[in-house]
């Protein structure tokens, strides 16, 4: 019974942390990706930085401020309960130009969700979004990309596009900056959407560290622009598609 016990035990570590690999190196999204939008077909050197988990009243300005100085829009994946929560700060995303996308109330993955359960993850931060900021949402992003190809129906039957992304920073994992735009610089194509997170950490939607983010954003920026690139926000990144 002990060897048992114990076989069993060094399964699931092992298991575990095989996991845990996989999670920081390996982009779940890839697997993910039929009847979503995940990159546009375009000519021009656009690009779209997008945002999860947001908003957050430590992070999401500091961002914001990185933005604006290099006079760059962007399109942020809000949580209806941050909204709420922080409702100065989505309204000063919303304020400075930038476009909002609807990423669920509370973060819960949506695999097997009833209709109605989806609906109401959906419609509730829809109204959110809408009475705080006056967007109103028509994008949708699955918390860590996860949901079934019949959520996926109807979740469009409600009128949202669904919008995973090209490249993903991992800056959950809190890589130091100069990791994260190697691995994006030397990735990155016209029309790709790249995933940031302005809020959030491994374990929880709130609460992370975005020092790294901040500064990845900022020299980003710089590093494309050497290059020619634009940034957009989805909107505008999917009205470009030849």
């Amino acid at each position: 019974m002990k060897k048992i016990f114990k076989w069993g035990l060094i399964f699931f570590v092992a298991a575990g942390a095989l996991f845990a690999v996989l999670s920081i190196f390996f982009d779940e999204a890839v697997l993910l990706r039929k009847g979503a939008i995940y990159r546009a077909p375009v000519a021009r050197k656009v690009v779209a930085l997008t945002f999860d988990d947001g908003p957050s009243p430590v992070w999401t300005p500091q961002i914001l401020d990185e933005l604006k100085s290099a006079h760059v829009k962007a399109t942020f994946f809000m949580l209806g309960a941050h909204v709420e929560r922080y409702p100065d700060v989505a309204r000063r995303v919303a304020a400075e130009g930038h476009e909002i996308g609807n990423h669920t109330y509370d973060h819960h993955v949506l695999l097997y969700y009833k209709p109605s359960e989806l609906m109401e993850q959906l419609e509730k931060t829809k109204r959110v979004i809408k009475n705080i900021t006056g967007q109103t949402t028509r994008f949708f992003r699955p918390p860590k990309a996860w949901v079934t190809g019949m959520e996926k129906a109807y979740i469009k039957d409600l009128g949202y596009t669904i919008v995973l992304w090209t490249l993903n920073s991992k800056d959950w994992v809190t890589f130091d900056d100069k990791y994260m735009i190697k691995y994006l610089l030397h990735h990155i194509m016209p029309g790709d959407i790249i995933l940031f997170h302005d809020s959030g950490g491994a374990f929880a939607a709130e609460g992370g560290d975005r020092h790294e983010t901040v500064l990845a954003v900022k020299r980003l920026i710089e590093r494309l622009k050497e290059r020619g690139y634009a940034f957009v926000t989805l909107s505008e990144l999917l009205q470009k598609e030849n």
